[in-house]
């Protein structure tokens, strides 16, 4: 399974902007954005003037970042989307969050996605009483993921039992009874994430 394995931080510090990859760390005065929020590199603090290639460039890019894929899985990700009907920026979207390990995040199963792509990855979680160890598998709307029986008394998910997060509204359970459940398809309204999708689908569009 191909990962990015750099440096975390000089991500956020290339994109200009906090993209939360280190989970509570990014919260703290140890986040590297804080310190040097100029892009990495000798000619970081140089960097002004940005071609309207660039500005999409630097969007999907951020995108990638944000939910931890690589080129290639991005690029068939947004070929899905286009596929669909509706919107292709939505849709794109919509297939990011519908990702298991960005479900399993939103329920609060993880300080960042990396960490919840990790566990999904050693199989601490069932979608409708099956395993499934596969970060990229597309839950529906009406799947039930909850936290295998073996991996319920693990120090960490009782940490994440007594910290739970508020949910977004297309989901609905509670990290204290390790059981969540998609309850509908995000709109795009639903989705948090910075990201412009609109240049997204120019620059794929050229």
């Amino acid at each position: 399974m191909a990962r990015y394995t750099g440096a975390v931080c000089r991500l956020c510090r290339r994109e200009g902007m906090k993209l939360f990859l280190k989970g509570d760390r990014c919260y703290g005065g140890k986040c590297a954005f804080e310190r040097r929020s100029y892009a990495p590199g000798q000619h970081g603090q140089g960097r002004k003037k940005i071609s309207d290639y660039g500005v999409q460039l630097r969007e999907k890019q951020k995108a990638k970042r944000i939910y931890g894929l690589l080129e290639n899985q991005f690029r068939r990700t947004y070929d899905r989307a286009e596929k669909l009907r509706g919107i292709t920026g939505e849709n794109l979207l919509k297939l990011l969050e519908m990702r298991l390990d960005n479900v399993v995040f939103r329920l609060g199963y993880g300080n960042s996605r990396t960490e919840a792509r990790q566990l999904v990855t050693h199989g601490h979680f069932l979608v409708n009483g099956k395993k499934v160890d596969i970060p990229s598998y597309s839950v529906k709307a009406g799947d039930v993921i909850t936290v295998r029986e073996k991996s319920r008394a693990s120090e960490l998910f009782k940490t994440f039992a007594e910290n739970p997060k508020s949910l977004p509204k297309w989901l609905s359970g509670d990290v204290a009874t390790f059981t969540g459940k998609v309850e509908a398809i995000p709109a795009r309204e639903d989705i948090d994430v910075p990201v412009n999708e609109t240049l997204i689908v120019e620059l794929y569009s050229k």
